[in-house]
């Protein structure tokens, strides 16, 4: 049975969301709490908006437009329900698919707003860190393929011992370590948010500081 971990983690979320409102800040630079709850519907909801939240770029003010209308159609409280009641009957409510798609996505955004707005890193979760630990691998690679880190080794160290790692032995290496939710703050581009811990070679650091790991 596939864990229900991510719905933990919306429901979680959008209580925060229904407790602050609409006005306050996140770690997705330039994004109230607002513009947060509409990006959540739209990835859900409108598949038109997929090449701005992958790509961005020129197909960005497509998907503010259906973020636009979605805000102005159901209100901000409004918005958050539709992110709360998931997408529409299909393959993403689907139990194993439903998890895989919304782990990663609903525990960062979590964070986005739980750090954003003075809230402390939870120390009391360890199905949590279990969970996205498992999903580190995929999402460093996914992170090393968008970022476009070439010809360098990084490794991933969990407090307990584990590690996770991505490219070839012996080539220029850098670490971070730290609980797997802060390893992935700083894999997901928020670097000043996450209490990971980064080491390594002068040179690969320096590689892997100025790579643009945001989504």
């Amino acid at each position: 049975m596939p864990s229900d971990l991510d719905q933990r983690e919306r429901r979680e979320l959008c209580d925060l969301l229904d407790e602050l409102g609409p006005d306050h800040p996140t770690l997705c630079e330039g994004w109230t709490t607002s513009a947060l709850a509409a990006h959540l519907v739209v990835r859900e909801r409108q598949p038109l908006a997929g090449p701005g939240i992958l790509f961005g770029g020129p197909f960005e003010s497509t998907t503010e437009r259906f973020m636009n209308r979605e805000l102005e159609k159901h209100g901000y409280h409004g918005t958050v329900e539709r992110v709360r009641t998931g997408p529409p009957p299909g393959p993403l409510r689907v139990g194993a698919v439903r998890y895989r798609v919304n782990l990663i996505e609903m525990t960062t955004h979590h964070e986005d707003v739980r750090r954003a707005n003075e809230r402390p890193p939870r120390t009391d979760r360890r199905d949590l860190d279990d969970a996205v630990w498992e999903m580190l691998g995929a999402t460093l690679r996914l992170v090393a393929l968008r970022a476009r880190i070439r010809n360098l080794r990084v490794e991933l160290h969990r407090p307990d011992g584990a590690t996770v790692s991505s490219g070839k032995e012996g080539s220029p290496k850098v670490v971070l370590s730290g609980p797997p939710v802060e390893v992935l703050l700083h894999l997901q581009g928020r670097r000043d948010a996450s209490q990971a811990k980064l080491s390594g070679d002068a040179a690969a650091l320096d590689r892997f500081a100025t790579a643009n790991l945001a989504i």
